[in-house]
């Protein structure tokens, strides 16, 4: 239900850094391809829309529905897997009444709504092994769905998001430790397994960019083509970049050497036309937006609005921090957007949706501590 709210009490600041840097991320999609400038735009102003509305509603009013949140996630992951269009050798998209999105984008936010009721309504017992499993059984089907799609660098994310939860609603150190103990030799032994020549475990492609990362000069022609001319255009740059919309003939975008730069390629763009400091720009802002997420989740007024924003902060964080060390070579190519500024109007609503809840947070816990 709509509460009273002080306007001064309202998260202005987290508002003026998203409004920035999506500007700048409209901008940039406009240099490196201008038709989708428009719908990024239009996206923008939607979300704008759309987290201003739910910024509004008590956030425990949605946490009510947590059940229902969690059957629709699986509905519309089940869908892309029996329905879904096939673009470049993944289903991930699907169009319902005519409108095409991408459900795995709203999988992080609904499966952070989803365990930020679920592990309050279980906190007295949470670190028992029957809590635990069932924690995780409910983790499992939304994950294969999403990697089956297949779409290893979201299923990724989901791990990452997931294992905050986990941690921030009271984790046992014990089991952490123990855990990490187990995990970190098996995924030594799984990136052994994957560089084989006749391994089944990933895709060939994904395999592909496994060892572009790991052989870049052997690769630099195939599969590590995008991240060699991306470091390239970033380095080109230098302090102040060529300048958006530039003509230059020695450019990496003008020459098309990265191919869909609005999306996951973005940052090369903005490395190349704004150089070391319109980069910096947008690392401090995405740096400070996780940040703000996080100060709220310290004054939140329970464990649901600390879970909720500690979850956005980590998919804010930490998608950046991957999308940047893709593009600069430090990570193997995973095909994740910069969040607000790659080209992608369901991750730009869903993260802007994510935002209002966030900023309900902040609202909440202005009104228990004044």
């Amino acid at each position: 239900m709509l509460k009273k709210y002080r306007l001064r009490d309202y998260g202005f600041i987290l508002i003026a850094m998203l409004a920035v840097v999506t500007t700048i991320g409209i901008l940039a999609i406009r240099s490196a391809n201008s038709e989708y400038m428009s719908k990024q735009l239009i996206g923008a102003l939607l979300g704008v829309f759309i987290m201003v509305v739910i910024s509004l509603f008590d956030y425990h009013l949605f946490l009510k529905l947590y059940w229902p949140i969690y059957a629709a996630n699986l509905v519309l992951l089940a869908m892309v897997y029996f329905f879904g269009e096939t673009i470049n050798n993944a289903k991930r998209w699907v169009t319902i009444a005519g409108i095409r999105f991408q459900p795995s984008e709203a999988a992080k936010i609904l499966l952070i709504l989803f365990f930020a009721q679920f592990i309050m309504k279980h906190k007295e017992r949470f670190n028992t092994l029957p809590t635990l499993a069932a924690i995780v059984l409910l983790f499992l089907p939304p994950w294969v769905l999403v990697y089956k799609q297949p779409d290893l660098s979201t299923s990724i994310m989901l791990i990452v998001v997931f294992c905050v939860l986990l941690f921030v609603g009271g984790l046992s150190y014990r089991i952490i430790l123990g855990t990490l103990a187990v995990v970190i030799p098996l995924a030594i032994i799984f990136l052994n397994l994957v560089l084989q020549p006749d391994q089944t475990l990933i895709k060939d492609y994904q395999q592909g960019r496994i060892m572009a990362w790991l052989n870049p000069s052997e690769y630099e022609n195939a599969e590590g083509y995008q991240q060699t001319n991306s470091m390239i255009a970033i380095g080109s740059g230098q302090l102040t970049g060529k300048g958006l919309n530039n003509n230059e003939i020695a450019s990496v975008k003008n020459g098309n050497f990265i191919s869909e730069p609005q999306t996951d390629f973005i940052f090369a763009i903005i490395g190349e036309e704004l150089g070391f400091i319109g980069s910096t720009t947008v690392i401090v802002l995405l740096f400070l937006i996780s940040g703000y997420c996080i100060m709220v989740a310290m004054k939140a007024p329970d464990i649901e609005g600390k879970l909720i924003c500690t979850g956005v902060a980590s998919v804010v964080g930490f998608q950046s921090f991957f999308n940047i060390a893709v593009t600069t070579g430090l990570m193997p190519n995973t095909g994740l957007p910069l969040p607000f500024v790659s080209y992608g109007l369901t991750s730009l609503i869903t993260l802007y949706a994510s935002m209002g809840f966030v900023l309900n947070v902040r609202l909440q816990g202005v009104r228990k501590y004044t």
